[in-house]
């Protein structure tokens, strides 16, 4: 596992230079698991620009369409891509979509006890935990010792966490690990992604997926792969190389206008989660930053 002090960012990236006459209110309502992300953003742009003042709310993906669309946020921070019917809602009120920036790059993590010695799974044994559908082929898995667990974990009974349907990392979970299957009744719903982390820290028999940012000393973040030979650690390298199979964007919608410039506030707040000190935020969370490439292909969408 790379740990957050070895991820460093793209030299590349433009340090953030601060512009006179930003002031006002930003609201940010959307994804739980950028909910850390978007605070501490919030209080490195509220330090260069005092008169600033941000309120920051963080229930799930879900939430931040309807907000962006009713006018009470213009930050619609997101751990998956907005969905057609989401784009279609917020066009037939606009007339144009929103505007889709990537932010951060991603892990969703199988987590397992730290205790557990399992080093990894292959996404058909992980759909048969945590699914009832079983898309992938497999068939149900209740106890470590069906998927190789030997001794003592033999019989132990496998118990999965995960998070509730608000949530973008569990529509991301259900799309990607579960090929859009069900998800098992037996998987105990989180109301956030620490919780999930929690849940399986305090369960020697637990598993639970959550985005890299919400690792602890308490879990295993574990390797997957579409086969046993082939596993790979939710790394950045393996992230950017695209090896590791449920990597993703963070993403930060905004209601911009094609026709006329970004307001003042918000472009300068994502310049700012864009720059080289936004980003260092992002290793400073445990998630993975942008390389300046994409950072400013993203910039250019802005204007």
């Amino acid at each position: 596992m790379v740990l957050a002090d070895e991820v460093k960012v793209d030299e590349n990236l433009t340090s953030y230079e601060q512009v006179s006459g930003v002031t006002g209110n930003l609201n940010s309502i959307g994804s739980d698991t950028l909910n850390n992300l978007m605070t501490l953003w919030a209080e490195g742009f509220k330090a260069k620009y005092p008169n600033v003042n941000i309120q920051i709310e963080g229930k799930g993906s879900s939430t931040a369409p309807p907000a962006l669309i009713e006018a009470t946020s213009q930050l619609g921070p997101m751990s998956r891509a907005m969905k057609a019917e989401e784009l279609d809602a917020f066009e037939a009120k606009f007339g144009y979509k929103p505007l889709e920036i990537k932010v951060a790059i991603d892990a969703l993590a199988v987590y397992t006890h730290k205790d557990n010695p399992i080093k990894g799974l292959t996404l058909e044994q992980v759909d048969s935990i945590f699914s009832s559908t079983y898309k992938r082929g497999g068939k149900e898995i209740k106890a470590w010792g069906e998927v190789g667990m030997e001794g003592d974990w033999v019989s132990k009974a496998i118990s999965a966490y995960g998070r509730n349907s608000a949530s973008g990392t569990y529509g991301f979970f259900k799309d990607n690990a579960l090929l859009k299957g069900d998800y098992s009744p037996a998987v105990k719903e989180q109301p956030g992604s620490s919780a999930v982390v929690q849940g399986v820290a305090s369960d020697l028999g637990g598993i639970g997926y959550s985005g890299i940012g919400y690792k602890t000393s308490g879990v295993n973040a574990i390797a997957l792969g579409d086969d046993a030979d082939s596993l790979f650690e939710p790394t950045y390298e393996n992230c950017l190389s695209g090896d590791f199979p449920l990597s993703r964007f963070l993403y930060v919608y905004v209601n911009k206008n094609p026709e006329s410039e970004m307001d003042k506030l918000t472009l300068e707040f994502i310049k700012f989660v864009l720059s080289k000190e936004g980003q260092e935020v992002v290793v400073k969370d445990g998630y993975y930053p942008m390389p300046n490439e994409v950072a400013e292909e993203v910039l250019d969408s802005l204007k």
